[in-house]
């Protein structure tokens, strides 16, 4: 297949652009040190609305609105949205989209919903289906604690090892190649960010069944995917200048480096992991950041930003999921993990 290399890395011939992104994030999340790359920082969780959940959806329809503004396109540019987040039946996104009134297709990959969307956006934009994507995620610290665990106002006791869910979303516009635009989002100087492959995961589940080892049990699908990338694509990590797991925390970062080096793989100085950037240790979240969010803020806050300036030529991407339900836990079920990754560069679209 011309566009397929190895078993599960997709190579993008047109290299679909990166045009616009915008990125909000809560209270907690812009007290931590990734605060001044976000775009937005609420000084009110609730932003305005009655519940946790029309909270949510509005920093998801603001963040791909503004996300569009700053490509230089318009509401009638723009093909399909690509969106999802971790509320029931995609609440979030789903009633973004009903106030966008712009076709929509709702994704849920847990947490791994940003690079996912990116992945599938990509996809369109390549083979010819569409020439604008808005692709989005969020989450929301009080949505995710009220559905997967128990309600704040229950006051339950955190262990160590659980991660914190971040309030926050972020958007990205993909587009196909076209000489005529112009880089508006930050002057005439900024560089293209040209998306060049996609490494679907599949699904590892090692059989954790705690919802507190969240990270442990995203880590090995994390693993399988980079170690598949680059068997597929013949890179070395050496090859990119940041290799970024979405949301293993602090003690899933420790296991794939582990896991990593086990294989003959070390990739300690170009790896981090959004949810273990997001906050620090004295915001007593544990093991560190989680959710939707974290990796799609990261994506379109310091990423993109970074990229634009030409700090980060070379990135690999990747957003982890753990496909856990408010139901599986209750048939007996472990925890299973997927993690997806995009490879974007500056340098000219190559491969």
């Amino acid at each position: 297949m011309k566009n397929k290399l190895g078993k599960q890395t997709l190579l993008f011939r047109q290299k679909p652009r990166i045009i616009g992104a915008y990125s909000i994030v809560g209270e907690k999340e812009g007290k931590g040190p990734m605060a001044q790359w976000f775009d937005t920082i609420l000084d009110d969780d609730t932003y305005g609305e009655k519940t946790w959940e029309k909270s949510e959806s509005k920093m998801l329809k603001q963040s791909l609105l503004i996300a569009l503004q700053k490509s230089g396109k318009n509401k009638e540019d723009i093909d399909t949205v690509l969106s999802g987040d971790l509320i029931n039946q995609l609440m979030s996104s789903s009633f973004m989209a009903r106030d966008l009134a712009l076709p929509f297709i709702g994704l849920y990959g847990a947490c791994s919903t940003m690079a996912e969307s990116l992945v599938l956006g990509s996809v369109l934009v390549d083979g010819g289906y569409a020439q604008n994507i808005l692709a989005g995620a969020s989450s929301h610290y009080c949505t995710a604690e009220r559905q997967f665990r128990n309600p704040l106002e229950h006051g339950n006791q955190r262990p160590p090892s659980a991660q914190w869910t971040a309030t926050a979303s972020g958007a990205m516009v993909v587009s196909a190649k076209d000489k005529g635009d112009s880089v508006v989002a930050m002057g005439q100087e900024a560089k293209e960010i040209y998306v060049t492959h996609a490494t679907i995961g599949k699904i590892i589940d090692t059989g954790i069944k705690d919802v507190n080892q969240m990270g442990a049990a995203m880590a090995p699908a994390a693993v399988d995917t980079i170690m598949r990338h680059f068997s597929d694509t013949g890179k070395k990590p050496d090859d990119y200048d940041i290799i970024l797991t979405g949301d293993l925390g602090l003690i899933g970062k420790e296991i794939a480096v582990d896991l990593l080096k086990g294989a003959n793989m070390d990739v300690t100085s170009v790896y981090d992991d959004c949810g273990a950037m997001l906050f620090d240790k004295n915001q007593d979240t544990h093991s560190g950041g989680s959710g939707c969010g974290c990796s799609a803020a990261i994506f379109a806050g310091y990423v993109y930003k970074q990229m634009r300036t030409g700090k980060i030529k070379n990135a690999l991407l990747l957003s982890t999921g753990a496909l856990l339900s408010t139901i599986s836990p209750q048939q007996g079920e472990s925890i299973p993990g997927i993690a997806h990754a995009v490879a974007v560069t500056t340098e000219g679209g190559g491969n």
